[in-house]
């Protein structure tokens, strides 16, 4: 073990990398007979022939559970709840459901990752606004070939198509694009009857942007029964003895306004910050780290986690370390120490302010954030 931490209160919710994880669906699918997939999949996906992976951004399975009234179709799908990577962000998850494999191995840590050149927004692939793809070439950053290798078509937003982050964990992939959100049922019906592909994989982000935006009110609601009758309408739209699979990228945590600033008498010993606000990474001056982990926890240890760069790498955190010179460059992504909180706050940092405050957020490791739903159903 590293340096131990203040882990008082509730325990964090860890990903189980080696079982019922996200980053297992992909090569449960397509390098396992039917019949012969992981046990932690619910049946109908053990044994399908056919598979329509539809991931829907930021559905936890707390949130599904308690609405099974706006959701009573996806409610009515076998399975129940996995988890998902820490930490419980986008650009992490996306990427090891894609390529089998935990952050600290494919290297994708978080949202804004410390480069050593500077910090990377990972999903605009960009370094204080600027375009970073020749600075940090995805495929180098990245470099676990998504889909075990394979060639797969992936219904996703077409505007998503040519950017750095869908080249880091989609490249190779067969983009079948969408505009507006009706044509997820056209497109992946016409790829399973007429083009005979026996895996497909969708995205849809709906229902994290009403989310970030709205929070988890009359918005979220509304959005969750639009997602509803969306799967829905796709399961009926595919040919008979297809099964639609459900899944997501991590659940949400309503903040509103509990936003914690970081005083001037803990900054003085920060060099810089990356990571985001759930799972903020404070990267200390050189001479400062034993300082700055006594000021976190005696300021934080009562609603967050305080965990050291060696805690979250042993306890598998972002997932196992056995070494080599790819984990090694993910391991310098990261900070001196990690802020996760376990209530409804978040940490402010002016660098990662988007266009809109964000009233849910995500990156932590409570359940509300690491259990997503994996569903599934097969057409008659």
């Amino acid at each position: 073990m590293g340096e131990d931490v203040c882990m008082a209160g509730p325990q964090p919710t860890l990903p189980d990398y080696s079982g019922a994880n996200i980053s297992g669906i992909v090569p449960g699918c397509l390098l396992s007979s039917p019949g012969r997939r992981p046990t932690w999949f619910p049946e109908p996906l053990r044994n399908a022939r056919s598979i329509v992976l539809l991931l829907i951004d930021g559905l936890g399975w707390n949130q599904l559970s308690s609405r099974t009234h706006r959701a009573p179709f996806l409610s009515s799908l076998v399975g129940g709840p996995i988890t998902t990577v820490g930490p419980s962000t986008t650009a992490s998850a996306l990427t090891s459901l894609a390529t089998g494999v935990s952050p600290l191995e494919h290297g994708i840590v978080g949202y804004r990752m410390d480069m050593g050149d500077g910090i990377m927004n990972s999903l605009r692939w960009t370094v204080d606004d600027r375009d970073a793809r020749k600075t940090f070439e995805p495929a180098t950053v990245q470099p676990i070939p998504p889909f075990v290798g394979m060639s797969v078509p992936v219904v996703s937003r077409a505007d998503l198509e040519s950017t750095a982050f869908t080249f880091a964990h989609l490249r190779g992939a067969r983009p079948h694009g969408w505009r507006t959100a009706s044509s997820i049922i056209t497109q992946c019906a016409r790829l399973v009857r007429d083009e005979s592909q026996s895996f497909v994989y969708a995205y849809y982000d709906g229902l994290d942007k009403i989310a970030h935006e709205c929070g988890l009110g009359s918005h979220y609601d509304d959005e969750l029964s639009f997602v509803d009758w969306l799967a829905r309408s796709l399961h009926d739209a595919l040919p008979s003895g297809t099964t639609l699979a459900v899944t997501a990228d991590h659940g949400q945590v309503h903040v509103g306004d509990n936003v914690v600033e970081l005083p001037l008498r803990l900054l003085e010993h920060v060099h810089h910050q990356s990571g985001e606000g759930r799972f903020r990474w404070l990267h200390a001056k050189r001479g400062h780290e034993a300082e700055l982990r006594r000021i976190c926890t005696d300021l934080y240890s009562e609603f967050a986690w305080v965990a050291t760069k060696e805690q979250v790498v042993d306890e598998a955190w972002l997932g196992p370390a056995p070494g080599g010179r790819g984990q090694d460059a993910a391991i310098r992504r990261l900070g001196t120490l990690a802020l996760a909180p376990h209530t409804a706050t978040t940490f402010h940092d002016p660098l990662d302010s988007g266009p809109f405050r964000l009233i849910g957020r995500h990156g932590s490791l409570t359940a509300d954030e690491m259990l997503v739903p994996l569903i599934a159903g097969t057409r008659p």
